[in-house]
């Protein structure tokens, strides 16, 4: 299907159930089903590719052409717009109270390579869809709102990293999926990469912040459950391992007189696997990368690199683990008389979400007859990044059949419905004191 086809499920939703938020407002809000899925299916066209996904890299011509289009629409809903010294789009609104602290909600446009037409998307516009709802209301917010669509989410985070301080210069000089390294991409953007210690913002400079997005996993879909209520944001840190042994003639080298890098490499994927799988707990690891030198077919492997990379709702969780494969690579350097080297490249911490924004999310989707389920989130979102600035809550709507980062990534617009309609009423409910 092409991206402006039928890509968003057959039929739209009548508009969801009545909700009268409690800031006063003598009208129901809810967002509009027509609408939001109209733009949905226009923000997929930018970098639309043959498979029925988008190509919608960071950096991109496509990524900036999407960042255009949403900046029109978020002017004609009374927002003031700019880019960030990291390219982020910030849209803002003031609040009738200027004492108080902005409310910051939103996602990102880029896509992995050959990506679906959800992961981020879904929260952009949903996020755009309660700025039109509220404009629509005539209501002005007692606090600022600030929409934010982040820099670069599918490559490390470097839009919502930078606001904490998180982004280290040598990335700068990483390329990108674009062609670009991300120096080259945030000027492109309109950033200022010279100034990347300037983007950094305050902690306690914001009264919150909110993400709507896609599970990415099965969970709600296979339960049958409406809304996902994110207790928290898996930590991610990853090492790059390489394993020294000796090169050597693949024939004339009998079995028990090598120190073959691959066998060793081969050991530690299976102890990586093994130690993730049997440790009690909610830990995954992975090894994704792995490649052999000199990588030929006659020749034993001295050399291999690879990389590990362990996820965990506690950055304690992730020490343990590292630890306990630590331990079974020193048990195969011994058996096989390889080496072990490990370098730390990337850390994203752990994020719980603000425990009252839970209960907020949870009631809203309770008064819209929505079922809902506390659940933890597997991947790395940028609201993990903003929780080191203020609290954050995350919406999850259910991923048909759980694939994501696909084409065939797909969510029912009713569901995208259900989970902007509990934004905006989560939103509401911090503006009016929710927080204290």
């Amino acid at each position: 299907m092409g991206a402006t086809g039928a890509w968003l499920g057959t039929g739209l939703p009548g508009a969801a159930a009545a909700f009268t938020v409690s800031s006063g407002l003598a009208q129901s809000l809810a967002a509009d089903s027509s609408r939001l899925g109209e733009r949905l299916r226009m923000l997929a066209t930018f970098g639309a590719n043959q498979a029925g996904g988008i190509d919608r890299v960071a950096f991109s011509d496509a990524n900036i052409e999407a960042l255009d289009w949403c900046e029109g629409h978020l002017r004609e809903a009374g927002f003031s717009v700019e880019r960030d010294l990291v390219g982020n789009l910030v849209a803002r609104k003031a609040g009738t109270d200027p004492s108080l602290d902005p409310i910051m909600f939103g996602s990102h446009v880029d896509s992995v390579p050959g990506g679906g037409n959800y992961d981020g998307q879904v929260g952009s516009m949903g996020a755009m869809e309660v700025a039109v709802v509220l404009a629509d209301a005539n209501h002005t917010t007692r606090h600022p709102l600030e929409i934010v669509y982040f820099t670069n989410e599918e490559g490390g985070k470097t839009g919502s990293r930078a606001l904490v301080g998180e982004v280290e210069p040598f990335e700068l000089e990483i390329e990108t999926a674009s062609g670009y390294t991300i120096g080259e991409g945030l000027q492109r953007l309109g950033g200022d990469p010279d100034r990347l210690a300037d983007a950094r913002r305050d902690a306690g400079s914001l009264a919150a912040f909110l993400e709507l997005h896609i599970e990415q996993g099965a969970v709600l879909d296979q339960d049958g459950m409406d809304i996902g209520v994110v207790e928290g944001i898996v930590g991610i840190m990853r090492w790059n391992v390489v394993v020294d042994g000796m090169t050597n003639h693949a024939g004339t080298t009998p079995m028990d007189r090598r120190q073959d890098a691959m066998v060793g490499a081969a050991r530690f994927v299976t102890a990586v696997h093994r130690v993730a799988r049997d440790t009690p707990g909610r830990q995954v690891a992975t090894v994704g990368r792995l490649e052999a030198e000199p990588g030929a077919p006659n020749v034993i492997p001295g050399r291999v690199r690879m990389t590990l990379e362990i996820r965990d709702l506690s950055m304690e969780g992730i020490e343990r683990t590292f630890d306990a494969i630590r331990a079974r690579a020193e048990d195969i350097e011994e058996s096989t008389g390889v080496s072990f080297s490990v370098d730390q490249f990337y850390i994203s911490r752990a994020a719980p979400t603000d425990l009252r924004i839970r209960d907020m999310i949870e009631q809203s989707a309770d008064a819209r007859g929505l079922s809902s389920m506390r659940m933890p989130s597997g991947a790395g979102h940028d609201a993990q990044s903003i929780a080191l600035l203020c609290p954050v809550g995350m919406i999850f709507v259910p991923s048909v059949r759980g694939i994501s980062h696909a084409p065939d990534e797909r969510t029912e617009l009713a569901d995208i419905v259900n989970g902007t309609n509990v934004l905006l009423d989560t939103l509401l409910a911090i503006d009016t004191g929710g927080l204290g």
